[in-house]
C-alpha cells in the first residue's frame, strides 16, 4: 500500500488551557456589600457582626481572592455579600477592608521588622496590671502607651487586686500624663471599670495572671472566658489565645471589649521618638522646633530639645515633662 501523504490540513491546533483571551483586571465594586466589624479569627475563617450591632446572629466569613493577603483583624469594619444568615454551614465573603481610624501594634522585640497588628479601630486601650502576684512593671506599662499613643487609641491604667497591696504608689508614676486609672478589687464588683468600658470599643492588655479574663468574665457574664492561675514563679499562664471582641451588656451601652492573650513583651520597633509627644495636643506643635533625629529625652542626649524651653517658659510643667521622658526611655 501507498504511504499517505499529510499536509497542514491534517494538522488540528488545540487552544491553550487558559485560552486566548486576556485576563480582565477589572473586579466588582460590590456596592451592595453589607458593612460588619470582625470579632474574632480562627484559621482562614473570620467571625462578623453586621453591623455592629451583638443582637443579630453573627457571620462567619472568608476572605475574597481579589483581597489578596490584606491582613484582617479584630475590631477591623469589612463589607460582605454572600449569606449572610449566620445559620450553621453558611459562608460569606469579605469583599473589603474598611480604612483603619486606630490601630494598635506590636513587634516580638525592639529589633524584629516585622510587625503584629493586634487591634484595629479601638477607641481605648486599658492596661491591666496586678498590683502585686504578679508585682508590677513599669516598663511594660511604659511600652502600652508608647503603643497606643502611636496607634491614635487614649490609654487607660487599670490596676487589680489592690485588696492585697495599696495602689497609689504605682499610679503616681502616671499622675502627671493625665492618665485615667481604675482600681479595681477582688472582694468588690468592678462597678468603675464598667463604666470606663461602656459606650465604647475597648482593647485590654497586659501580662498573663494580672485578670484580664477575670475582668472581662465579670462585665460579661456570658463569656464564658477562662480564668488562669497564677504559677508559683509569679508568671501567668496564657489563659486566653486569641484575641476576642464581646459585645457589653446593654446597659453599658452598645460597645465592645477585646480581651487580647496575656503577653511577655512589648515591641516597640515600628515607633518612632516624634510619635509619643505628637499624640499631646500640647506638646505636638512643640516638637517641630526640635532639630533632626531629637529623641526628646534632653540633655545630654537631646541638648537642643524644644521640650526643655517649654519647662523655662512656663508652658510645661517639670514632672509632667519628667513622666513623658520616663515613657520614652521605653523606645530606648
Amino acid at each position: 500500500m501507498r504511504a499517505r501523504e499529510y499536509d497542514e490540513s491534517d494538522v488540528r491546533i488545540r487552544p491553550g488551557r487558559r485560552g486566548s483571551r486576556p485576563r480582565s483586571k477589572r473586579r466588582p465594586e460590590h456596592a451592595d456589600a453589607a458593612e460588619a466589624m470582625v470579632t474574632a479569627v480562627d484559621r482562614g475563617r473570620w467571625t462578623c457582626a453586621p453591623d455592629g450591632d451583638a443582637h443579630r446572629p453573627p457571620v462567619v466569613a472568608m476572605r475574597a481572592r481579589e483581597l489578596g493577603r490584606t491582613p484582617i483583624v479584630v475590631g477591623d469594619r469589612v463589607g460582605l455579600v454572600g449569606d449572610l444568615s449566620g445559620t450553621v454551614d453558611t459562608l460569606a465573603r469579605i469583599v473589603r477592608v474598611e480604612e483603619r481610624h486606630t490601630l494598635l501594634r506590636r513587634t516580638a522585640d525592639d529589633t524584629d521588622p516585622y510587625e503584629r497588628v493586634v487591634v484595629a479601630n479601638a477607641e481605648q486601650l486599658v492596661i491591666v496590671t496586678s498590683i502585686t502576684d504578679p508585682p508590677p512593671r513599669s516598663g511594660f506599662v511604659d511600652r502600652c502607651l508608647v503603643a497606643a499613643y502611636a496607634g491614635g487609641l487614649t490609654p487607660v491604667l487599670c490596676l487589680t487586686k489592690a485588696d492585697l497591696a495599696d495602689p497609689e504608689p504605682f499610679a503616681a508614676q502616671y499622675r502627671e500624663l493625665d492618665l485615667p486609672v481604675v482600681v479595681t478589687r477582688r472582694d468588690r464588683e468592678p462597678t468603675a471599670f464598667a463604666d470606663v468600658l461602656g459606650g465604647r470599643v475597648s482593647a485590654l492588655v497586659g501580662h498573663s495572671g494580672v485578670g484580664k479574663s477575670t475582668l472581662v468574665n465579670a462585665i460579661v457574664p456570658d463569656a464564658a472566658r477562662a480564668v488562669g492561675v497564677v504559677s508559683a514563679v509569679g508568671k501567668g499562664r496564657h489563659t486566653t489565645t486569641a484575641a476576642l471582641a464581646l459585645p457589653l451588656p446593654d446597659e453599658l451601652g452598645a460597645g465592645w471589649v477585646v480581651d487580647t492573650p496575656g503577653v511577655r513583651s512589648f515591641g516597640l520597633a515600628h515607633v518612632t521618638p516624634d510619635d509619643v509627644p505628637a499624640a499631646f495636643d500640647d506638646l505636638a506643635e512643640a516638637i517641630e522646633d526640635c532639630p533632626r533625629g531629637c529623641g526628646h529625652l534632653g540633655p545630654p542626649a537631646d541638648p537642643e530639645c524644644a521640650l526643655d524651653t517649654m519647662v523655662a517658659d512656663g508652658r510645661l510643667r517639670p514632672g509632667r515633662l519628667a513622666a513623658l521622658r520616663r515613657v520614652l526611655v521605653a523606645l530606648r
